[in-house]
């Protein structure tokens, strides 16, 4: 799914916003859109499965080609549409309609840049069973119309080249592989990448089969069969063609780093991050310190460290049918918590609380939110999907989480996720009505899980003292995160004193500290650090326009405003708080 189908975050078409609210003229969003939707249409084209995971029904019959060929007819259709893009916005007048042209012609610049280092110098290792589940998921789901969900027999035909015209899917997929390896030079995947990931390809292959089974679906049972011969073979043509040339150094390439770092939002160097990251991991252990005295005092816990306090507090996890039950509650008191301390607006509709299943685990092993779809959303809904283990990927049993299934971490968890953080980021902007350029192409880690943590940050003074303290060691573990992603990277530190940190000072499980490492070494190197920067920016924005307004300022308007300009980048959205939502408010 990483490198094959795009996950695509696409926004609606402006949404009426709520008469009771008095909203800023959005007309230009219409004129804004006409571009954008130019870029999309190619995008979709050559990504048909994140067309139908926005609900476009055309979509649905379709697989991508993964194929260098199809990737360079995708490059010149997009310079052909990115030269009418430069050109009109040498001209527009409109500000806003210029903003978004600009951010356009950022966002395919970046898109090109890391491409061509990609076909340049790397040697692609492509999870076929994780492709075709993440494929086939986009139509089996409990959210997609029961009429849609037939077409995924179709394209599962397509993936195993029963259907005629179409080669296997893994065919395409070692064609691709074998033309860069035929390049002098080619950096190949990391063995710890390629072991760890088809360790887990079982939860895939099983997970699809499950959900045909779960739909009721008829006709997939041959040609899955067929798919599941056919991955398996791929998995051995990857231990005998990739594996041995595979790099025992996990490390990326500077430049590749670099560009993982724009591309996740990060404008400063790795190593000042790094070094703001140390500053606060040490302030939040001495704020953890007092929270964990009162805790081990009023409990009568033997000792007050803060990761003593916290490993007593894990060992009473709520378990099996008892979980969604009790986060749901939970949810309902932080939402109270929000209405009474006045901190955003909350929409009428629920949130949505489920488990993972162990395919959806194998490829997204932390807690996260799934946005909805935007572009023809039928009534369709962000999810909080919450994974309760890690799949083993060498067949033992499964290392287990103990860092979110008790009531302490349930405060902060889903405030991130659901309310006041992901979900209601995701599900607001249907609502608030946003250009597309400012959904997706706007779009960065920095910004979606900046928010993400700083929600965690308004809602922890209203918390019971256990809540507070897990905020803080959640909010310890994106500082780790933003000096130990880099120095990895940088060989400063290895993977074995990684974990120290983050079992030890952090108090995560081993399940967790696990995921951690793989999320540095290989699954998105750059990305954990977006999460510490994305919160000291926007905590800094907001500092700063407090001391703009004084007496004026009102959190929840400037809450309500930062969710209504949809996923800007740090610099876009401080220009659009100093330039628009202060002036308004004095």
């Amino acid at each position: 799914m990483r490198r094959v189908f795009p996950l695509l975050m696409l926004a609606a078409t402006t949404v009426a916003a709520s008469a009771q609210q008095a909203v800023p003229d959005k007309s230009w969003i219409k004129q804004s859109n006409v571009w954008t939707q130019m870029l999309l249409d190619v995008q979709l084209e050559h990504s048909p499965e994140g067309g139908s995971a926005e609900g476009l029904v055309k979509f649905d019959k379709r697989i991508s080609d993964p194929t260098l060929a199809d990737e360079k007819a995708a490059r010149r259709e997009t310079e052909s549409v990115l030269k009418k893009i430069e050109a009109q916005h040498a001209k527009e007048t409109n500000k806003q309609v210029a903003q978004d042209l600009e951010i356009l012609r950022k966002a395919v610049d970046l898109q090109f840049r890391q491409q061509d280092f990609g076909e340049a110098h790397d040697v692609p290792f492509i999870n076929a069973s994780e492709s075709v589940f993440g494929g086939l998921k986009t139509l089996l789901d409990d959210q997609v119309k029961a009429e849609r969900r037939p077409d995924a027999v179709i394209r599962l035909r397509k993936y195993a080249g029963t259907e005629p015209g179409y080669k296997p899917f893994t065919d395409l997929l070692k064609q691709r592989e074998i033309e860069q390896m035929a390049k002098p030079g080619v950096l190949y995947p990391s063995k710890g990448e390629i072991e760890t990931e088809m360790g887990r390809d079982s939860n895939y292959v099983d997970g699809i089969a499950d959900l045909f089974k779960k739909y009721k679906l008829t006709g997939w049972e041959e040609p899955y069969a067929k798919l599941k011969v056919e991955l398996t073979e791929y998995d051995a043509w990857i231990r005998a063609n990739m594996l041995p040339k595979a790099r025992t150094d996990f490390r990326l390439a500077p430049e590749e780093y670099a560009l993982a770092f724009e591309g996740y939002g990060i404008d400063i160097p790795p190593a000042q991050l790094a070094a703001m990251a140390h500053a606060a991991f040490t302030q939040i252990q001495g704020e953890m310190a007092p929270l964990a005295a009162e805790i081990a005092k009023k409990n009568g816990y033997p000792s007050s460290d803060y990761r003593a306090v916290i490993a007593e507090m894990k060992k009473k996890q709520i378990t099996g049918e008892a979980i969604l039950p009790f986060f749901t509650e939970r949810l309902h008191e932080i939402e109270k918590i929000i209405v009474a301390q006045n901190l955003v607006t909350l929409p009428d509709r629920p949130a949505i609380i489920r488990l993972a299943t162990a395919a959806e685990t194998a490829q997204q092993p932390a807690p996260h939110a799934l946005g909805p779809a935007y572009l023809n959303n039928t009534g369709e809904r962000g999810e909080f999907v919450l994974p309760l283990n890690i799949p083993s990927a060498t067949g033992g049993e499964a290392d287990k989480y103990d860092d979110f299934t008790y009531d302490a971490a349930s405060w902060t968890l889903t405030a991130h996720e659901a309310r006041p953080g992901h979900e209601l980021q995701g599900d607001s902007m249907l609502e608030h009505g946003v250009s597309l350029a400012r959904v997706e192409y706007a779009f960065n880690s920095t910004n979606v899980e900046g928010w993400g943590l700083y929600s965690e940050y308004i809602m922890q003074p209203y918390e019971p003292v256990e809540g507070q303290l897990i905020t803080l060691q959640f909010r310890l573990q994106r500082a780790a995160r933003a000096f130990l992603d880099s120095e990895l990277q940088s060989g400063k530190v290895t993977p074995e004193q990684v974990y120290v940190v983050l079992e030890k000072d952090v108090v995560l499980s081993h399940a967790l500290a696990k995921e951690e490492v793989e999320r540095y070494t290989y699954r998105m190197p750059g990305q954990a650090n977006s999460y510490f920067y994305g919160y000291v920016k926007l905590l800094a924005l907001r500092k700063d326009t407090e001391a703009a307004l004084g007496a004026k300022f009102d959190q929840k308007k400037f809450h309500d405003f930062i969710l209504d300009q949809g996923l800007l980048p740090p610099d876009l959205m401080r220009k659009a708080v100093m330039e628009d939502f202060v002036p308004r408010q004095k």
